[in-house]
């Protein structure tokens, strides 16, 4: 019984977070990041064509086309991962990709706000990785 009760409260609570989460992240966001963090490389429309582009080894992806090249369904978890890049493996800031770690560095920003702890802070960090998701799937061609 105290383990049910438990395992009941215990649900709630993950479930206010992450509803509170959810309400935080925005397409509008997403863009806005994407403007400041990603448009460089991959352009203001999303489709490869940044300034950096010419200066990279390997061209940015058309990130308008994500779904269209995985069955018409927009894979959130598998890009998520990429935008993220901690747990891929990779060291450093870059590792052996070009594409920065954004979960670290969105942690990192983070983490100099007055009174932010390492949790909040990753929070922070999931909630703009969200929101990119959330701009990215809003930008696919349909």
């Amino acid at each position: 019984m105290k383990k049910t009760r438990f395992l009941l409260v215990l649900s709630a609570n993950l479930l206010c977070i992450a509803s509170a989460s959810w309400a935080q992240t925005s397409i509008a966001l997403g863009r806005a990041d994407f403007r400041d963090n990603c448009a460089s490389c991959h352009g203001m429309t999303g489709k490869g064509d940044g300034p950096m582009r010419s200066s990279l080894v390997k061209p940015p992806a058309d990130l308008t086309t994500i779904a269209q090249r995985n069955g018409g369904q927009f894979p959130q978890e598998q890009i998520g991962e990429v935008i993220d890049g901690r747990w891929l493996g990779d060291a450093g800031p870059h590792g052996s990709r070009e594409m920065p770690v954004w979960g670290q560095v969105f942690k990192k920003r983070a983490m100099t706000r007055p009174g932010d702890s390492a949790r909040t802070a990753e929070w922070s960090a999931q909630d703009r990785i969200t929101s990119l998701l959330k701009y990215l799937e809003d930008i696919q061609v349909k």
